[in-house]
């Protein structure tokens, strides 16, 4: 099945795919033999094509605009990074049905250290939080949950809280989500590139060993089954990747959303995922 569309389904048996009422799906997934949908109050169908080849193995997210949504409502900021558990706990949930296998979501960044000292904390609170949550929805959907980021500088017991979800979930089969805590692309390539230093001074590999492979084995990815993102989402209407997975994006899809993460849902993440649908991946070859 080649052809993508968006707005009301053409009527061909070999698609298979037809929009329902919104009072009947209740604006969430309904699936048919070959596509996953969702329809909204305004009846626009986005229909997602439920094909392992045109899915996303691994989406990389930067949830951006929780400040900014938290300010415009003169709130304090801590209400809009409030919404980072159900959101990424919804996500979850449509990544499993869609087949998508690895999320890596940015949740704080080696620069975020800088912000007052005030919303650290609450932040370092929301973490702790979090793996709490996050271990109901492992037992229910199978999720492996990891941490990539420097670890040892985080509070005690938010490593403790880490620590514990890891190993707990490492079995699990379902969805890997990935947390980056403490986490930049510099950072990352940099604890690489001495892993890998101190290998040739030990003498347990030789310079000419050095290549791409086993540069990323000692990437903080290479716990994933897929380590390279597919997909990268930025919400917020920004359009940069501000330090995040430096080495793994180089031949990933951009998506650039003017949404908020708070208001980020069901619709905007399919959206998203059409759109890396309707992309040709080239990875630096010729397009005929």
């Amino acid at each position: 099945m080649s052809s993508l569309f968006v707005g009301r389904p053409i009527c061909k048996s070999s698609y298979n795919l037809y929009t329902l009422p919104s009072s009947v799906c209740g604006g969430h997934f309904f699936k048919t033999s070959n596509s996953l949908s969702l329809d909204d109050d305004r009846r626009r169908s986005i229909v997602i094509i439920h094909n392992s080849e045109l899915i996303p193995k691994h989406v990389a997210i930067i949830m951006d605009g929780n400040r900014r949504w938290a300010k415009a409502r003169g709130l304090p900021v801590q209400e809009g990074h409030k919404f980072l558990t159900p959101n990424l706990k919804n996500i979850c949930n449509i990544s499993s049905k869609l087949g998508i296998q690895v999320i890596t979501a940015f949740a704080f960044s080696t620069e975020n250290w800088n912000r007052s000292k005030e919303e650290v904390d609450f932040l370092m609170q929301l973490f702790e939080e979090f793996f709490e949550e996050f271990m109901r929805l492992s037992t229910r959907l199978g999720v492996r949950v990891s941490v990539i980021g420097g670890k040892s500088k985080l509070p005690t017991k938010l490593q403790k809280g880490i620590e514990f979800t890891e190993e707990a979930t490492k079995a699990n089969e379902g969805l890997h989500l990935m947390l980056a805590l403490n986490y930049g692309g510099h950072y990352d390539m940099l604890q690489a590139t001495k892993n890998i230093a101190s290998k040739v001074k030990d003498g347990l590999i030789q310079l000419e060993d050095i290549d791409n492979t086993l540069f990323e084995q000692e990437l903080t990815t290479n716990c994933a089954k897929f380590p390279k993102p597919d997909l990268l989402i930025r919400t917020g209407g920004e359009q940069r990747i501000s330090n995040f997975l430096l080495w793994q994006l180089a031949y990933s899809e951009l998506y650039f959303t003017n949404t908020l993460f708070p208001d980020f849902g069901e619709e905007a993440f399919m959206e998203a995922i059409f759109s890396f649908q309707r992309r040709h991946r080239r990875f630096g070859g010729h397009t005929y």
